[in-house]
């Protein structure tokens, strides 16, 4: 998965509650007020919309009462996921005005995390300062937090072992054995839950066939890709969904590199002499995809001398890939991956096989159902069987090839105390120090899209928007456990169908405007309801509500 705001550089309370947004190429004057508790309320008038909230009430001004229409039992580690963050109401009113959001307000969102956005040069860097009113223990952060990127890590290497970074991410395969061995620095390893994949769109020829589908999937020597380009820790992946993950590897495993059996299964569907087509990718380094260029020059290679598949390059901008490969736009192959938001099965196969799914083009009922029925079951054994099915339907139609699972790693300085390698890439560099430094510089692999990560889904961009926004549970410092943040709990009823969520005393947005119930209520408004005057972000996909809650009022195809 971009409007002028209010600078940040320090919270001015007036007594009148006025703010004065002043910064960011928009009209200077716009203010807005603290409001009073109203007491807002969602309903969906029943449950037909097919999606998971029926309503969603502030009871009162720290209790939000969130009524199901089907059982959730991933609900605490989805409403820990950043693009659900809680923004003051006034803000979100002011920033969906006649700007629509494509200024300052997704560069600089309100939120109240212990950092605060400060300033963004497009193209060079992010700065962040410390909040001096956070309502957490006071962590050990630097007094200034600043994100850059460079898309080489050759390059990122460099500027830590000079200093002029505490920290990068995705170190290079290669460079595993240098930074070990260097007493100045220290690397911090990553699990791989993650998964990088080949994608297909269905509605384009010669897609459409599911031989065309499987003949890929037994023609790519997946095991070279992985020996080759990834770093130890890595594997080859026999489901979409990494076996660490309760129920991610039921069922068959995939298909075994065939190249024989692939060819003739191409001639069957009509191509016996392969075709013409594009693969697309951006030129940005993950976790599940370490050498982007090298793997995909590899993967050319092997159409082309596996399958007489002539598959051209193409390159696309980053924000550009994401959105057309998320509408299903992409005509040709296309590589993408996918790391962990939060520790559950559905993270993985409802985002990308969800009825609604539109990336790999219309996906079948034999797909969804099951992986819908699976949502609502809590008992992991229980839910084996109905996720072997998916799993099983997914190896059969192939909307994609799942190539690896991806071991990475993390680099910092020596002296930076308490590295982070989250499981979830979500590291939050306010419980991290930088030695006696008073400035923290993380070096990341490309540039955030924007902000305004209620509509996003690049993990550049999430991980940015961890050091400011806050949900109502948050993941536990380099692990996958969900723990309380603005709300101080939310308790279940016996079937998981009513989550009750108690809201923290004197908690303050950057603005200085209180956190209250109405908070919670419109900050959801905003992402579910697509008829709200308020739905109005980035890309407009709003593609985690929709796939994972399921979005209100959709209009038309």
């Amino acid at each position: 998965m971009k409007r002028q705001i209010l600078v940040i550089l320090s919270l001015v309370i007036i007594s009148s509650m006025a703010l004065s947004a002043c910064a960011g190429g928009g009209a200077a004057g716009r203010e807005y007020k603290e409001e009073k508790f109203e007491g807002l309320s969602l309903d969906a008038g029943g449950c037909d919309y097919g999606g998971f909230f029926k309503s969603i009430e502030a009871t009162d001004e720290k209790t939000v009462v969130f009524t199901l229409c089907k059982s959730d039992p991933a609900f605490l580690s989805k409403v820990a996921f950043s693009p659900f963050a809680v923004y003051p109401k006034e803000w979100i009113k002011w920033s969906a005005g006649e700007e629509s959001r494509t200024s300052a307000g997704l560069e600089k969102p309100i939120g109240t995390g212990p950092y605060m956005v400060s300033e963004w040069k497009r193209g060079e860097s992010i700065t962040f300062t410390k909040n001096p009113d956070y309502w957490g223990e006071a962590p050990l952060a630097a007094d200034t937090l600043v994100f850059r990127w460079s898309t080489e890590s050759a390059a990122r290497l460099l500027e830590l072992q000079a200093g002029t970074v505490d920290g990068f991410d995705n170190v290079g395969p290669d460079d595993f054995a240098t930074i070990e061995g260097d007493s100045d620095l220290q690397l911090a390893i990553r699990p791989a839950l993650n998964v990088f994949y080949i994608g297909m769109t269905n509605t384009y020829a010669p897609f459409d066939d599911v031989k065309v589908r499987q003949a890929i999937a037994m023609g790519i020597d997946r095991q070279r890709i992985v020996d080759t380009f990834y770093p130890e820790g890595s594997e080859v992946a026999s489901h979409f969904t990494p076996c660490a993950i309760p129920n991610g590897c039921v069922g068959e495993d995939w298909y075994e590199f065939d190249p024989e059996a692939a060819r003739s299964l191409l001639a069957e569907a009509g191509y016996p002499e392969g075709f013409e087509t594009s693969l697309y990718y951006r030129d940005v380094v993950r976790g599940y995809l370490p050498q982007v260029s090298n793997v995909a020059q590899d993967i050319q290679a092997q159409l082309k001398d596996n399958l007489n598949i002539d598959a051209e390059i193409v390159v696309m901008e980053s924000g550009a890939f994401i959105e057309a490969s998320a509408s299903g736009q992409l005509n040709g192959f296309h590589l993408l991956g996918w790391g962990a938001d939060y520790p559950h099965i559905t993270n993985f196969l409802d985002y990308h096989f969800g009825k609604d799914t539109q990336q790999f083009g219309a996906i079948d009922a034999s797909i969804y159902q099951p992986i819908i029925d699976g949502g609502q079951i809590a008992d992991n054994d229980e839910a084996a069987p109905i996720y072997e099915k998916a799993n099983n339907a997914i190896r059969e139609l192939v909307p994609m090839l799942p190539i690896a699972h991806g071991g990475s790693a993390v680099a910092y300085r020596a002296e930076v105390e308490n590295p982070q390698a989250s499981p979830l890439t979500s590291e939050v560099f306010a419980f991290s120090k930088p030695g006696d430094r008073d400035v923290f510089v993380w070096m990341q692999n490309a540039e955030p899209i924007s902000m305004f990560c209620a509509d996003e889904t690049d993990g550049e961009s999430l991980r940015a928007c961890e050091q400011v926004m806050q949900g109502l549970y948050s993941y536990e410092v380099n692990g996958t456990a969900v723990e309380p943040a603005l709300a101080t709990n939310c308790e279940p009823n016996d079937d998981l169908t009513v989550w009750t969520c108690t809201l923290r005393d004197s908690v303050k947005f950057h603005d200085g405007t209180g956190l209250d119930a109405d908070d919670v209520v419109m900050s959801f408004t905003m992402g579910l309801d697509a008829s709200s005057e308020y739905h109005k972000g980035n890309t407009n996909l709003w593609e985690y509500y929709d796939y994972l809650w399921g979005m209100m009022n959709k209009p038309a195809e």
